[in-house]
């Protein structure tokens, strides 16, 4: 399938891989890699799915933390940031994420007020925004 073809799903490129195709022998590496111009084929904005992206890596590095262990050995728990996003008021969104965190044993509320700082303002990504 080409360009604009639809394809099997959406796919992102941010920056071609050393030796990948379109990188022939005249393309010499004597500045450093070359950076291709990235194709973002979903119907986000880069800037919320940064926003998400970073997000994600705060909560990860806060459970280890609260958990005690290593990111691969954090209890089995999710925290959907647009489920969250959906609730009424931050008083629903703390209760839901206490819920979740139920059989943490160190205290839980600089997370959660972290946490809920961090989503205030944040787009849902399940239903992307029209321009």
């Amino acid at each position: 399938p080409g360009p604009g073809s639809g394809g099997p799903g959406p796919r992102v490129y941010f920056q071609s891989p050393p030796g990948a195709a379109g990188e022939g022998p005249g393309d010499a590496d004597d500045d450093g890699p070359v950076r291709r111009q990235g194709k973002v084929t979903v119907k986000y904005d880069s800037k919320e799915l940064r926003k998400r992206l970073n997000l994600e890596e705060w909560i990860l590095e806060q459970l280890t933390r609260l958990y005690d262990c290593q990111e691969e050995e954090i209890p089995e728990l999710e925290i959907d940031v647009d489920e969250l996003l959906d609730m009424e008021s931050d008083d629903t969104r703390a209760a839901r994420v206490k819920e979740l965190l139920v059989d943490c044993y160190k205290p839980t509320e600089a997370f959660i007020s972290g946490l809920l700082d961090k989503i205030r303002g944040m787009q849902k990504l399940s239903t992307p925004q029209k321009k």
